[in-house]
């Protein structure tokens, strides 16, 4: 630390300097190239070339390196797009340009230079300055660059210099870019509006979770940030958009961990005279789009599993998939006595109320949906732990509904929505009870949404993807927090 402090010292004492010219902080730079641009134009033309075509260039950005011998000096500057080598000499930039930039120039300021492109005799392209001037004097050191930067809490508490001295995030959060754009414009072509509905909300619904609180002062109104927007897009489709979606924020007040963070994106989507099943097969088209598009390829790897979206998604039913993973029979899966005594055996909760549905939900998440590495469909869900859900036909038990699982992790949730507006009222007086009973993540009961299915919700479907785990996966990232610019952080101490 004290060595920072003592670079920090000499860095101020050069800004000095460069105020007392009256030189400081300029704001009338243009560059008109960018490095990656530079390379292409110039990747087929060789040193003679360069001489002859005479091409110029005016370019900004970060100094990353710099070689300081004698009369002449490189430097490796980095824009948005990536890095090109810069060529400095007193004749060429003038003596006093040249003696400020050995005088006040340091790794990572932010300097412009117009020239024109040679080819040292190495052959590396670079630009050669006639004209030099600084416009950013970093006070702080950039980290060592031959390390990088590799301190993880360092990485997401200060994600500028992350972004600075590490290609591979930025490419990460391109990615990310780009496949939301993607997604965009899936949905746009298939004739869905996309919209926006309240980030506060006076009812939180759409999800089972603990809200966070907040509160209006002109209204003396007790508001909560959104756990989900499905009911609201639900009014719509009750309203005539028959066919919408939403890319925004959610808020659950939950712990963090490598797949949670309490602020993240969900892309939901509504879609009217449809069902979960027109859902799982328009999901599937998604996801092999999206992997070509941003990916060039359907083949995906993670975490060194190798994943395939060039196929439909296996599917498999709840009570199949439990079955399968823990060499049960038909008869075993269905056999409430038989689950409980597994979750006993497992040292994991029994209660009493609880159906085959719930007991085979309870030991799928225990011990099967890690498992579930290649895309996968679940379907059949509970209907008890499925409160928004259309109940199955045959099995009113059972919810039309499915669960997308990849690489051992839910990306996706979908359903055949309730449009029944008795069904509902019962179904959120029961979360209602629950919540009355203690469970911070029950329903509220929301009578507005309810009068709204009293005019008339078409049948409809419904699904939820999580933008940030989808991202994790395209780009390879261990921990959602590598897909998020600025995940939520515990202050640091003092």
């Amino acid at each position: 630390m004290s060595d920072d402090n003592d670079i920090i010292r000499v860095r101020r004492e050069k800004l000095a300097r460069w105020r007392s010219a009256g030189r400081a902080y300029p704001n009338d730079f243009r560059r008109d190239a960018l490095a990656a641009d530079l390379h292409t134009r110039c990747a087929e033309l060789d040193k003679t070339a360069l001489e002859t075509a005479g091409i110029e260039a005016a370019v900004a950005g970060r100094v990353m390196l710099r070689r300081v011998m004698g009369k002449a000096s490189f430097i490796t500057l980095q824009d948005t797009s990536g890095q090109i080598q810069c060529y400095l000499r007193g004749e060429d930039v003038g003596a006093d340009a040249y003696q400020a930039f050995l005088d006040l120039c340091d790794i990572g300021d932010i300097v412009g230079i117009r020239g024109v492109m040679m080819r040292t005799n190495k052959g590396e392209l670079s630009v050669h300055a006639m004209h030099f001037e600084l416009l950013n004097k970093t006070l702080r050191p950039l980290p060592e660059k031959y390390h990088g930067l590799t301190d993880q809490e360092v990485k997401y508490r200060q994600r500028y210099l992350d972004l600075i001295m590490n290609p591979q995030s930025r490419r990460v959060f391109e990615t990310r870019t780009r496949a939301i754009g993607a997604i965009r414009t899936f949905f746009v072509e298939r004739g869905f509006l996309e919209v926006e509905t309240p980030m506060m909300q006076i009812i939180p619904g759409g999800a089972t979770a603990r809200p966070f609180i907040t509160h209006h002062n002109a209204l003396d109104l007790e508001l909560y940030l959104r756990i989900a927007p499905e009911l609201y897009l639900k009014r719509l489709t009750v309203g005539g958009f028959e066919r919408v979606f939403e890319i925004n924020r959610n808020f659950r007040n939950e712990g963090l961990s490598t797949r949670h963070n309490p602020e993240f994106t969900m892309l939901e989507f509504y879609w009217a005279y449809a069902d979960y099943r027109d859902l799982m097969d328009l999901t599937g088209v998604l996801f092999e789009e999206l992997a070509r598009g941003v990916l060039g390829s359907s083949q995906v790897t993670y975490q060194g599993q190798p994943l395939d979206f060039g196929k439909p998604p296996e599917r498999m039913t709840m009570a199949e998939s439990v079955a399968r993973h823990l060499a049960l029979t038909p008869r075993e899966v269905e056999d409430p006595e038989r689950l409980a005594d597994l979750l006993r055996g497992m040292n994991l909760p029994v209660s009493a109320d609880w159906g085959v549905g719930r007991l085979q939900m309870e030991l799928f998440e225990a011990r099967v949906e890690d498992k579930l590495q290649q895309p996968t469909f679940i379907t059949q869900y509970p209907a008890e732990v499925s409160p928004l859900s259309r109940r199955n036909d045959r099995n009113p038990d059972l919810a039309d509904r499915f669960e997308l699982f990849v690489a051992g992790r839910e990306i996706a949730n979908g359903f055949s929505e309730l449009n029944d507006p008795e069904d509902q009222a019962e179904r959120f007086r029961h979360q209602a009870a629950l919540k009355s009973g203690g469970d911070l993540e029950a329903m509220h009961y929301d009578q507005d949404y309810v009068t709204a299915l009293e005019y008339g919700l078409p049948p409809t479907a419904g699904e939820g993807i999580g933008i940030d785990r989808l991202i994790m996966l395209l780009t390879d990232s261990a921990s959602i927090r590598d897909v998020l610019l600025f995940p939520l952080m515990r202050p640091r101490d003092g």
